[in-house]
């Protein structure tokens, strides 16, 4: 088993410095916005009803609008037999109002939405009647000679839809800080709003170092990348995972590993986003630049994490030519590390910034079906595949190599496998807590 050393003292564990981080981000400003683009956001302002919804008694049912005392008597018998016949005096489609009212022993042909006539108190549907003689809907009779039977004894507000029964006028329907879902824009829609006030999408800057990165479609489709380069994965992967997140990707290409490249690069991405994040260039290597430009050009916060992949984690934040504080996460060049790290870090970021509840991933307990070794006292995310067992339990494997440039252990897996700092290992068998982070490929 490898040798165990102990971390440096100035290395934070992972909650802190995701505190640090939620301390110095905000809440985007509100913004108005057409419903059909507003789903996901969050709400910014309180939505009271501006009137009651049905805004009138209407019926549930295609049937017949009718005085339900006319039908007591209806119990026919199976050739119709003691049916109660009312007779039609209209008929009425949704959209529309009738004229006149319901009288004792007359019924209103009604379809499903239709404001309920004057007088009828009652709707009796279409298959406790029987319809012989009526004309087809839409063509002219006389009324008169219309009638309908009815088989079964109706009551009083049978099959209505009171005014108000959803939605009542000035109540308060949707609060401040709700997540805008399809039912939410549906509400939204039903009192004729069009637009509402929600937290602004942040702006997220991807800024990708390194000499050796070449942009993805430069070169023909699937050749590998000439000697000493390769393709620029983090910046793709990164831009995916802030659109998943709710934030407004913006890809800034590629700086090379020169001061005056970088910093000419930052200054463009501190302009353009309301947030920036960087990939490489904040290990201790002779080449990374990126924290003597954070130095430089903004503010220090920390540099490393308590957690393996993704150690050398740089935050601190730039100051915009408008005076606005724009935050800066420095991720790993690693393309594993990258992405668990915004994992873990970015998108609690962008949930406050934009203005939704900071919720952790859910966590499962599995039984380890391999093991997981911790050699440096860091907290150990281990790639891995969870699902549910013939005996009924969780159970967790590896991805495969767990080496942080093994970027299929992130696209196979469905869950993070926590070994904690303080444990060397977790033994084949033994429980382990896993962060699940898609449950689409968690079988039951």
């Amino acid at each position: 088993m490898p040798r165990r050393t102990e971390p440096p003292a100035d290395m934070l564990p992972v909650e802190e410095a995701l505190a640090r981080i939620l301390d110095l981000v905000r809440e985007m400003p509100a913004e108005l916005r057409p419903i059909r683009e507003a789903t996901g956001q969050v709400l910014a302002a309180d939505v009271v009803a501006p009137f009651d919804i049905p805004p009138h008694d209407n019926t549930a049912m295609d049937g017949y609008a009718v005085q339900a005392a006319d039908t007591a008597p209806a119990g026919a018998d199976v050739d119709g037999e003691g049916a109660a016949e009312l007779r039609v005096i209209g008929e009425l489609a949704a959209g529309y109002v009738y004229e006149g009212a319901v009288g004792p022993g007359e019924a209103v042909r009604i379809m499903t939405g239709a404001p309920m006539p004057s007088g009828a108190d009652s709707i009796v549907p279409f298959e406790e009647t029987d319809e012989t003689g009526l004309q087809a809907p839409g063509q002219s009779a006389d009324a008169g000679q219309r009638s309908v039977r009815v088989l079964k004894a109706a009551r009083p507000g049978a099959n209505i839809r009171r005014r108000g029964e959803d939605v009542r006028q000035g109540a308060l329907i949707l609060t401040r800080g709700l997540v805008l879902r399809g039912a939410e824009i549906a509400v939204l829609a039903s009192m004729g709003i069009g637009a509402v006030s929600v937290v602004r999408r942040p702006r997220v800057a991807i800024l990708s170092t390194g000499d050796e990165l070449l942009t993805p479609g430069a070169s023909a489709e699937g050749e590998p990348p000439a000697p000493g380069k390769i393709y620029d994965s983090n910046a793709y992967g990164l831009a995916a995972l802030v659109e998943e997140y709710g934030g407004v990707p913006v890809l800034s290409g590629i700086a090379s590993d020169t001061v005056p490249a970088l910093t000419a690069k930052i200054a463009e991405a501190v302009a353009a986003a309301d947030m920036v994040v960087t990939s490489a260039g904040v290990s201790r290597g002779d080449f990374d630049v990126v924290k003597e430009v954070l130095a430089q050009e903004g503010e220090v916060r920390f540099w490393t994490v308590r957690m393996k992949p993704g150690k050398p984690l740089a935050f601190g934040r730039f100051s915009a030519a408008d005076g606005r504080a724009v935050p800066h996460i420095g991720l790993p060049g690693n393309p594993v590390s990258s992405l668990l790290a915004f994992e873990l870090f970015g998108r609690p970021a962008l949930f406050k910034m934009q203005g939704r509840q900071v919720q952790a991933r859910p966590v499962v307990t599995a039984v380890a079906d391999e093991p997981i070794i911790n050699t440096d006292a860091r907290r150990v995310y281990a790639r891995a595949i969870v699902d549910r067992a013939a005996d009924g339990r969780w159970h967790a494997r590896l991805t495969g190599p767990q080496g942080s440039g093994v970027l299929t252990s992130m696209a196979y897996a469905n869950g993070y496998a926590v070994c904690p700092a303080e444990r060397e290992r977790v033994a084949v068998g033994e429980e382990v807590e896993v962060l699940m982070v898609d449950w689409e490929h968690a079988p039951d």
